[in-house]
Order: C-alpha cells, then structure tokens, then sequence
C-alpha cells in the first residue's frame, strides 16, 4: 500500500513513520505538515491510504477526508489526540480512529483491519460494484441530500443505507450491525456515534447493546418480570433490560394512550 501521512506536529509523522517502515507491504510515498498541500498532491501521489490527523490549519484533516471519493477513493485512518472527533470520523466511513498516543499492538489491528478492506477494494467485483454506485450517486444526488444516508459493509461490498429502513442497530465493541429487514450490514462506530448519526429517526436504546427504530416496531409485550419484547418490520424480536426499562416505559406512553404503568 502507498501511504502519505499528514499531521503537523514533526514527532507524529515521524512516529507513524517508523511504525510503517516495520511493514513489508507499506510504502510511504509523501508527509505535509498541513491539509492543503496533501490533497494538491493526491493526484500524484495517488496514495491507497492517508494517515490523517483531524485538526490542522485552515483546511481540517475532516474536510479534506470529505472531499475524497467514498468509493473510490483512498483509505483513511484518522490519528488525533481528540475522541470527540469519532463520530465524524464515522461519517465519513473512516477505516479506522487511531487516538494518541497508541501502542504497537493497537497501530498492528489498525492494519489488520485495513488490509482487510485493502483487498476487498483490489478486488474485480469491487471496481464494478463502486463504480455502478457512484453513478447512482451522482444520478441521485438530490433524494441523497434529503434522506440521510450511511455507508456499510456486507458481503465484501459497500451499500448507502437509508437510516429510515434501519430497524435495528446493536453494538460489538468498536463495530455496529445495522439491521434492514432481513438483511445485516456492518461499520466502524460505537452505538452513541451511530444513534447521534441516525437523529433524524425516533431511536430508543432497549438494552446495553442495542437501539430500536420506533417506526419499526410492530408489537410490543411485557415478559412476567416487567421488560419489553418489540418484534421489528422484519420480523426480529429483541428484549429490554431492566437498566432501561423505565426509558422504554416512557417512550412506549408517547405512542400508546393509557399505556399500563408499573
């Protein structure tokens, strides 16, 4: 893989540079001290991955990240000493969020994971399927712009998920599985980054790890000890927990009129 890192601080580069230069199978062709003169390099250095710091100068790491193609573009890994700046970073379909100061062990599943995406996106089927859907994209571009939308993973391939077909998210570490229907697709956030990217959906969190579409829900019941069974659009039944039980108990009163009370 081709890499440029950019970052302005000296010390950063040259930590990411040397845990680079440990990797037989990364090169790393470029570093800029600021945003602006990475992306006037791009065309040249055609990179298949940025090591991106997120606050720099006039033009952010963010910005920059936003200005390349989703599809076709190069991979990005976000590098910064500021966590706040993770759910953008998931906005963005980052590959990964590395927050400083990091350890090797973590630099090496950061890679992992990159490398993983790496070989998906050299595959043929890939190409296609990218180029179809930047087309579609391109085609679309006004419904896109008033129907929130997030970029997920299944199958090897990438699909724009319209958030108001979500029914359910549920959480596995630093990953969430957004289920449509029958159907599962995967991205890199945690459930707080993926309900503040759904806000414009009813979102309720039922249990620790999952939230549901309240405009998903066909059937609600109450189990002997007092929590909630929802059974989704699709079919998917899931249950809250007693943490959460009186949250669920309030929002199910917003829909339903004399709704029992404990």
């Amino acid at each position: 893989m081709r890499v440029i890192i950019v970052d302005d601080e000296a010390a950063a580069r040259k930590t990411l540079r040397e845990r680079c230069a440990t990797e037989q199978d990364i090169e790393v062709v470029g570093e800029y001290a600021d945003a602006e003169s990475a992306l006037a390099a791009l065309p040249q250095q055609a990179p298949d991955l940025i090591f991106l710091d997120v606050k720099m100068g006039k033009l952010s790491g963010m910005q920059l990240a936003q200005a390349l193609e989703p599809a076709n573009g190069p991979l990005v890994v976000f590098v910064t000493a500021f966590d706040r700046y993770a759910l953008q970073a998931f906005e963005v379909n980052a590959a990964d969020f590395l927050l400083k100061p990091f350890d090797r062990q973590r630099f090496r599943a950061m890679l992992h994971r990159v490398r993983e995406r790496y070989a998906v996106r050299n595959s043929a089927s890939y190409r296609i399927a990218a180029a179809t859907l930047a087309e579609l994209q391109r085609l679309a571009q006004p419904r896109l712009e008033a129907r929130p939308r997030l970029l997920a993973e299944t199958g090897g391939a990438l699909h724009m998920v319209d958030v108001a077909q979500v029914e359910l998210v549920t959480a596995d570490r630093n990953y969430i599985a957004l289920t449509v229907g029958r159907e599962s697709f995967h991205a890199r956030s945690t459930l707080i980054q993926a309900e503040e990217a759904m806000r414009s959906q009813p979102m309720l969190q039922i249990n620790r790890s999952c939230i549901v579409n309240m405009n998903h829900v066909r059937q609600v019941s109450r189990t002997p000890r007092g929590d909630y069974v929802f059974v989704l659009s699709g079919g998917i039944t899931v249950t809250s927990s007693e943490r959460f039980r009186h949250r669920v108990r309030e929002r199910i009163g917003q829909f339903v009129v004399g709704a029992a009370k404990d």
